[in-house]
């Protein structure tokens, strides 16, 4: 797991922190309902982990095997999602704030992002974030990208929720996502307008 944080001094950081909700109409079949953690929005693009996506293999205990960190069986576990279409051979590790280790990029006050094998080696020993999921990947956007698309009304933004963004109640999480904003899914109108 090689460290590649979007950049901190970024002077603009428009939605970072807050979750992306697919709308109905997504037309990216890799994006359908997809709740995506914003972990940065500027000028330069922006980077969030998808966080609806499970994986089943590899299990947590055997990527720690495949990385050579002991203990195996581990003290403790996190899930594994796939976290976006780029660069699926890189693991980042979306946390709780409560812990920090060298490299830890601090998105705000209540999330963080990881992406060196202490993290795994802490959470294997029984130690590390109460809460955090492995993502494989990311979802990432060019300048301007994200900022089009919400134009295009393919996206909502809202508050990042712990419990919808780390709990692994997949099936149900993009419709409580638009729930957090009191958005019934079958109301919402899938073309983009102006008043």
């Amino acid at each position: 797991m090689a460290s590649q944080f979007p950049d901190p001094d970024a002077s603009a950081s428009w939605l970072t922190g807050q979750i992306l909700i697919a709308m109905p109409a997504m037309g990216d079949p890799r994006f359908v309902q997809a709740v995506i953690y914003l972990c940065d929005h500027s000028a330069k693009g922006a980077m969030g982990i998808v966080v609806n996506r499970p994986l089943e293999n590899p299990s947590f205990e055997d990527l720690l095997r495949q990385l050579n960190i002991d203990p195996i069986p581990p003290a403790r576990s996190i899930r594994l999602c796939n976290g976006g279409p780029v660069d699926n051979a890189r693991g980042f590790v979306l946390h709780s704030a409560d812990w920090t280790g060298e490299g830890s990029l601090r998105v705000d006050d209540g999330f963080a992002l990881t992406a060196s094998l202490d993290i795994l080696k802490a959470i294997a020993g029984g130690g590390g974030p109460k809460q955090g999921v492995l993502a494989l990947g990311y979802a990432g956007w060019g300048p301007g990208q994200l900022d089009v698309e919400m134009q295009q009304n393919a996206w909502l933004s809202a508050p990042a929720d712990p419990a919808v963004v780390f709990d692994a109640e997949h099936e149900t999480k993009w419709r409580r996502a638009l729930a957090t904003m009191h958005i019934d899914p079958l109301l919402l109108s899938h073309a983009a307008g102006r008043a």
